[in-house]
């Protein structure tokens, strides 16, 4: 019993927590569950599989997973606000003021030894996370909810900071939305001590609407104008089943506003059909035409196979109006897209930014579950155990801390980082310098900058190559990464990566606190090395750093292999190097 309404306790162990008994409800709002979904996935806004396991509480996968208490929705449930993170939440009784998150986040943090990573936790959280966010978009506002859920206060870069910085703070920014900055401060930090930052990025190679897609009818079919994002349309996007989604702009038709929506159309939207081996020299895809021959299918057009709409006809059937953006997009898709967000005026419509995406879901693979298969791994992945590695190490050891501790999740690093969010732009300096200035008393001048960055350490974090069975050849002996071993720090003489001998020892010594393993990788001569977001980073502020990052198979494929338990294993070193910073920096001064 719980509330005043009674519930099926068949399938729940009795324990000491069990539900207070008869407890009326704080009505406020009322809770609006989905089918099968659990009071911690409710309160989380993620979506929850309903599926229970083993254990005493019998709990959901995600709840099991992440070592949450978890329990079943009733209909007389209401929600309230949390007093210390504010997100609403279902209490149990009367006298709970905040949600099980923090309850929960403060316990953890005062009975959990702070270096022990459960290495298999994270490959569901993973997978949930690389299959809801397929577009830099969803994944960014993910990271800013899970951040929001742990304790993390959100800043705008509009605003000064100087008044809301405070020492033993947690917060995050985002930049056009496709980017984020989380730190932490320490409780004893000053002007000038160094930091401990780790950068990602979190773009991933994708397929973008042309300014205006629609196309003219072929053969009957509606198709759609895209570009490639760096190397998407390679090969590998052959016969897939895509689907479309990204952001929206809205203008509120009542206070004039310019809002920015997500919106993912998850079902198989597009697909870009391969020619049969039959037809001969027609049929090789080795070097497709991108413009011509790699042209998404989206649907058949009957009004073309009927004879077509007269002039006037398609006048008058010109949504939005004319003039409007939504004249401009193939109609079927503004509807789609329309209906999907609950819109009802197409002249709202002021803008989106959409992509294509592969639509099969990240999964466990290999035959005692060892990998995980999953489509834009780099480098979601990094980002993924970055944040998680930043939440980890807050919640035990922010407290005697003197450093700030950092992620920063790039956009545009496919690219080459140069526009606004990128890693190029001043987005990395101009956060620590604010930091900077915030405690200084004073402005932040080039002495105490440059003082800090010299204080402090940078890991370049971005996928490496894991070894390939089948192309031995390819690789280096004792450079070839392998999965469920460990982060491999990534070497170049030639300049693309950051690593030397002093940053290799430094992490090789954070490395042996939290008894975590590294690798190493290497490119051939006779190959061509790839660059990241760590060379421009270091370069600009004079950092100390190192290139490191999880290994995977299938780099710049539409679909990507990594261990599943390299998710955890990027979560505990970056936490030893947050946990382990100033003792390592020390042995280093």
């Amino acid at each position: 019993m719980t509330r005043g309404v009674s519930i099926d306790t068949s399938s729940q162990s009795s324990t000491s927590e069990d539900l207070p008994a008869n407890m009326p409800a704080r009505k406020k709002q009322t809770a609006r569950y989905g089918v099968h979904e659990c009071r911690q996935c409710h309160d989380d806004r993620i979506g929850c599989d309903g599926k229970r396991g083993p254990g005493p509480f019998h709990k959901c996968s995600r709840c099991e997973t992440l070592d949450y208490n978890c329990y079943p929705p009733h209909p007389d449930d209401s929600e309230d606000d949390c007093v210390t993170c504010g997100m609403s939440f279902v209490p149990f009784d009367e006298a709970q003021e905040e949600c099980q998150r923090c309850l929960q986040q403060r316990s953890n943090s005062r009975d959990e030894p702070a270096d022990e990573i459960d290495l298999k936790s994270y490959a569901e959280p993973f997978i949930t996370f690389i299959t809801e966010n397929p577009t830099v978009f969803h994944a960014v506002s993910a990271v800013g909810k899970r951040l929001e859920s742990q304790g993390f206060i959100k800043l705008s870069e509009r605003d000064s900071w100087t008044k809301q910085l405070q020492r033993g703070g947690k917060y995050f920014f985002e930049r056009n939305g496709s980017s984020v900055i989380a730190f932490a401060v320490g409780k004893n930090y000053k002007s000038g001590n160094g930091a401990s930052v780790i950068a990602a990025h979190i773009d991933a190679l994708t397929t973008r609407l042309k300014p205006i897609p629609t196309l003219s009818t072929k053969a009957g079919y509606v198709q759609l104008g895209v570009a490639p994002y760096a190397g998407a349309l390679n090969n590998t996007w052959w016969d897939r089943d895509l689907g479309i989604g990204g952001r929206v702009l809205v203008k509120d038709s009542k206070s004039g506003k310019i809002e920015t929506k997500l919106v993912k159309l998850g079902w198989p939207i597009a697909r870009i059909p391969t020619l049969a081996p039959h037809f001969g020299a027609a049929a090789n895809l080795s070097n497709p035409n991108k413009e011509t021959e790699m042209v998404p299918i989206i649907g058949l057009d009957s009004a073309e196979a009927d004879g077509g709409e007269t002039g006037k006809e398609r006048k008058s059937n010109v949504l939005g109006g004319a003039g409007s953006f939504a004249a401009t997009q193939p109609a079927r898709l503004v509807k789609a897209i329309a209906r999907e967000m609950n819109m009802q005026d197409y002249s709202t419509l002021v803008n989106w930014e959409l992509e294509l995406f592969d639509t099969q879901p990240a999964q466990l693979g290999g035959i005692e579950k060892e990998f995980i298969f999953a489509g834009r791994v780099d480098d979601k992945l990094c980002s993924f155990a970055a944040i998680e590695a930043l939440i980890a190490a807050t919640k035990s050891s922010n407290s005697s801390s003197s450093s700030i501790k950092l992620v920063g999740c790039f956009d545009d690093e496919e690219i080459g980082s140069l526009l606004r969010q990128g890693a190029h732009s001043n987005l990395l300096p101009s956060t620590l310098e604010r930091i900077c200035e915030a405690f200084s008393g004073k402005s932040c001048g080039a002495n105490m900058i440059a003082q800090m960055y010299a204080n402090s350490f940078l890991i370049s974090a971005d996928v490496s190559h894991a070894v390939n069975p089948n192309f031995m050849h390819a690789y280096l002996e004792n450079h070839s990464p392998r999965l469920n071993v460990g982060i491999a720090m990534q070497a170049d003489p030639n300049g693309h990566t950051t690593t030397d001998s002093i940053s290799t020892a430094f992490l090789k010594r954070v490395a042996d606190k939290c008894d975590a393993k590294l690798q190493v990788f290497q490119i051939r001569n006779d190959s061509r090395s790839g660059g990241t977001v760590g060379p421009m980073l270091s370069s600009a502020m004079g950092m100390r750093a190192v290139d490191a990052g999880l290994p995977q198979l299938s780099m710049h494929s539409i679909r990507a292999t990594i261990g599943s338990l390299d998710p955890g294993l990027g979560v505990q070193l970056f936490k030893g190097f947050f946990d382990h910073f100033e003792e390592v920096d020390a042995e280093f001064r």
